[in-house]
């Protein structure tokens, strides 16, 4: 005898719905090409973006951290330029120099008779600038003026130091009733950029003048 499928048993009719749904889903999950299996490969590469997305942030969230601190070490480190430049310039600024030289020797109470320009000589990573100085006065204002000179802006090197007394004879300048000491010494500085070292001779030879003294005498 046959029975029907609405005359068979609810929980019979129950299994075969949920059989039904169970192949559904199977031929949705796993038949190729299904709008199911479509939008799974959707949400999963969408999932993996996401996740490499998530990576870049975060690495990028470290550096947003440390920018202020890199702002920071990039100020320091342009003043510590700038500070590099005065001590050390690009060009030689000889008549800067020399004026400081002079202020110096003013300060200190002692005469420059003399400043003769030595040649310049280049070394690894800088230059140096020599000059040849005549200073005569008292002994104690002589070293003052050396001490003025270690506290200048640029960094000075003082050697060959060649001082005496004024003995008995007839000095070659005039000098103060106080001078005592009368001597010669070379002192050094320094500066980097290679132009800076040709500039002067560039200048006669375009222009057709003679290159600046050696020599600045009082």
């Amino acid at each position: 005898m046959d029975i029907s499928f609405k005359e068979s048993p609810w929980y019979i009719q129950a299994l075969i719905f949920v059989a039904l749904a169970i192949l559904l889903l199977a031929a949705g999950e796993y038949v190729p090409g299904s709008p199911v299996t479509s939008v799974r490969n959707q949400l999963q590469s969408l999932h993996e973006q996401d996740t490499a997305l998530n990576q870049q942030v975060s690495a990028l969230q470290v550096y947003e951290r440390r920018y202020a601190e890199f702002t920071q070490e990039m100020s320091a480190l342009n003043k510590q330029l700038d500070t590099l430049k005065t001590i050390v310039p690009e060009d030689k600024e000889a008549d800067d120099f020399m004026r400081m030289l002079q202020g110096a020797a003013v300060a200190s109470g002692v005469k420059i008779r003399s400043l003769t320009a030595g040649a310049v000589a280049p070394r690894e990573y800088y230059y140096e600038m020599p000059f040849e100085i005549t200073v005569d006065g008292p002994y104690y204002d002589i070293v003052d003026f050396f001490g003025r000179l270690s506290r200048l802006s640029r960094i000075i090197n003082v050697g060959d130091l060649k001082f005496a007394g004024l003995g008995g004879g007839k000095p070659r300048f005039p000098v103060t009733p106080n001078t005592t000491v009368t001597g010669t010494c070379t002192i050094t500085t320094f500066f980097t950029s290679p132009q800076g070292a040709a500039a002067p001779a560039a200048t006669a030879a375009r222009t057709g003048a003679p290159a600046p003294p050696a020599a600045v005498k009082q």
